[in-house]
């Protein structure tokens, strides 16, 4: 790329960029705040945790690239952005990771045209990592295990009372962690005689999920040894004595940590990485291995796009169902 007055240094890509020495100072990205339509973009992220990874995909491609104004965002080209994820791919990333770093890329400069504040997306046609199929980042648990993990909790106790309750709701309403933690008591709620949870998923995006006997059961269990019970806007699931001080919700890394603690308990040591999100996966791949309508499962999942609700869907390669078992001699 020629270079012109504003326009960005031509990039190669060597070993000594994989870690850039120059960072971005906080007025240098802040500089953004004078693009209005990039000051837009990040407004209409709803989640927190997926504005914070977008904008930190922002500062490292803007420090790789060079960008301190933000009239230079319409002088990066494809090369550029192959260029970054050369480095990327030299740093080892994950294949998950990098795809995200573009997507965040990818989804600024959508937004940019749309404001017409640019005249092309840099990132369409850069190639992205293709993920491992079929499993996913985090591959369910088996029926088997999914009891033993629900036993584990002693409910003679308040906590474990609590926690069956929390293990129970993961594993038949496949609530997101986050999700759980800001339940309320007023978030269960009843139409036609069947309860439900209203949720408030990624995005803010409110759904409705209904509760399954089991979870139920728990649930009303832990609500009649409690004391919040009755206070309607009070966390569904609160912080025993011991845990934290007040009668303040439960948090996401609360949530992960039971789950694993109770996981270790369970005899599931060996599973790598046993978190709250494969309690989801294990939820959604026994719902469509039973009958459940993929369509059905998307919106219950909260899912914006059905190919990511295809992740779960592993009916057509059950190992149990492989012809080696139907070999007879």
């Amino acid at each position: 790329m020629q270079k012109s007055p504003g326009a960005l240094t031509p990039l190669k890509v060597t070993g000594n960029l994989a870690r850039p020495t120059r960072r971005l100072t906080a007025a240098e990205f802040h500089t953004l705040a004078d693009m209005p339509a990039a000051s837009e973009w990040f407004a209409n992220i709803g989640n927190a945790g997926t504005r914070r990874i977008y904008e930190s995909a922002l500062r490292e491609f803007m420090t790789f690239v060079g960008i301190e104004r933000p009239d230079e965002f319409g002088t990066v080209t494809r090369a550029h952005v192959i260029a970054w994820r050369t480095v990327l791919e030299q740093r080892k990333l994950a294949p998950s990771s990098l795809r995200v770093k573009l997507a965040a890329i990818g989804s600024l400069y959508a937004h940019l045209i749309e404001a017409n504040a640019v005249a092309v997306n840099p990132v369409t046609g850069v190639k992205r990592p293709k993920l491992a199929s079929g499993e996913g980042k985090t591959p369910p648990i088996s029926d088997q295990q999914a009891r033993a993990l629900l036993k584990q909790p002693d409910v003679r106790s308040l906590k474990g009372k609590r926690d069956r309750a929390i293990i129970s709701v993961l594993l038949f309403q496949a609530l997101r962690r986050a999700e759980l933690s800001r339940l309320r008591v007023k978030s269960v709620q009843e139409r036609r005689g069947v309860k439900y949870f209203e949720v408030h998923g990624k995005g803010d995006k409110l759904r409705y999920v209904a509760i399954s006997p089991a979870t139920l059961e728990a649930l009303e269990i832990y609500l009649d040894s409690v004391q919040h019970g009755a206070n309607a806007e009070a966390p569904l699931f609160t912080a025993i004595a011991g845990e934290r001080s007040g009668r303040d919700a439960l948090t996401s890394d609360a949530v992960y940590k039971l789950v694993r603690r109770y996981a270790l308990a369970a005899g599931l040591a060996s599973r790598r990485r046993l978190s709250p999100h494969a309690l989801r996966s294990t939820a959604a791949t026994n719902a469509l291995e039973h009958g459940a309508d993929l369509k059905q499962v998307q919106q219950w999942l909260g899912h914006s796009k059905i190919e990511t609700t295809r992740i779960y869907d592993h009916r057509e390669s059950r190992v149990q169902d492989s012809p080696s078992f139907k070999v007879d001699y």
